[in-house]
């Protein structure tokens, strides 16, 4: 008897998804593309009052939404948001890691309240989640984890050492989790972005010459990538399509770092 395996699926019908900092920008574009993809969608903001009308766009494609505090700088906020979307939907299928900031600064200014704070936004938050979700996870005997790293995993960026350092801990980190806990039925992978078009990156590309030295260093494509470009990087490695793929970390980059 020949076995004929099935035609790969690029979708995640009926999954429930949970991505952090999904009020705006990549988060926001993650979750419309998991709901659009079939997924019920728990939204974790940092501010439950501001999701930017978020939910109701999910709900308009046919899929449930959830709104949560979920601020991930506090660690006593994850356990609780993971636990009210199992609650709430039975189970949890795919965790996004999104939240996360970049401020600028040079190395030699970086004070150790500045470098707290991305840590603990960045790592941190994204090992705790990932901690919390990893266990209902494990229990089910499935799971899809995605943490947003960066091409700044990859390069050097001056003034963002601090960021450019979590960033390559998350690629890492990725590979660790992805190791640990495959024998339960997770994957755990990772998209790094090169610049994107979002609130957060709107001051540093509104100045012509660093917009041009960007466009110029995207090499291949020459043009400053849209949220909804990640978002479907991120579909594609929670759906039945990336089953074998584990622990890796794909630039999304647009040649940048093919140079």
């Amino acid at each position: 008897m020949t076995f004929t395996p099935a035609l790969p699926r690029f979708d995640v019908r009926d999954q429930v998804a949970l991505v952090t900092g999904a009020a705006r920008g990549l988060g926001r574009a993650i979750a419309l593309a998991l709901a659009e993809a079939g997924a019920d969608v728990a939204l974790g903001l940092r501010d439950i009052s501001a999701d930017a009308g978020v939910a109701e766009e999910i709900e308009a494609r046919g899929r449930r939404a959830l709104k949560l505090q979920l601020d991930v700088a506090d660690t006593a906020q994850i356990a609780p948001a993971v636990d009210a979307t199992v609650r709430e939907f039975g189970r949890l299928d795919i965790l996004v890691n999104n939240a996360g900031i970049a401020p600028e600064n040079l190395a030699e200014n970086v004070t150790e309240a500045d470098f707290d704070a991305t840590l603990g936004i960045n790592l941190k938050g994204t090992f705790f989640a990932s901690q919390a979700a990893g266990r209902v996870m494990i229990e089910q005997g499935y799971g899809r984890i995605v943490n947003l790293g960066s091409q700044a995993g990859a390069i050097a960026l001056p003034g963002e050492s601090v960021y450019c350092m979590t960033k390559a801990a998350i690629a890492h980190l990725t590979k660790c989790l992805a190791v640990e806990w495959g024998g339960y039925g997770i994957t755990v992978n990772a998209v790094a972005p090169t610049f994107i078009r979002t609130p957060g990156t709107s001051a540093v590309l509104s100045d012509p010459s660093f917009h041009a030295d960007v466009v110029e260093r995207i090499a291949a494509l020459h043009r400053i990538g849209e949220p909804i470009e990640v978002a479907g990087a991120v579909v594609f490695l929670c759906s039945p399509a990336a089953s074998l793929i584990t622990g890796e970390t794909l630039l999304i980059d647009g040649g940048w770092t093919a140079r």
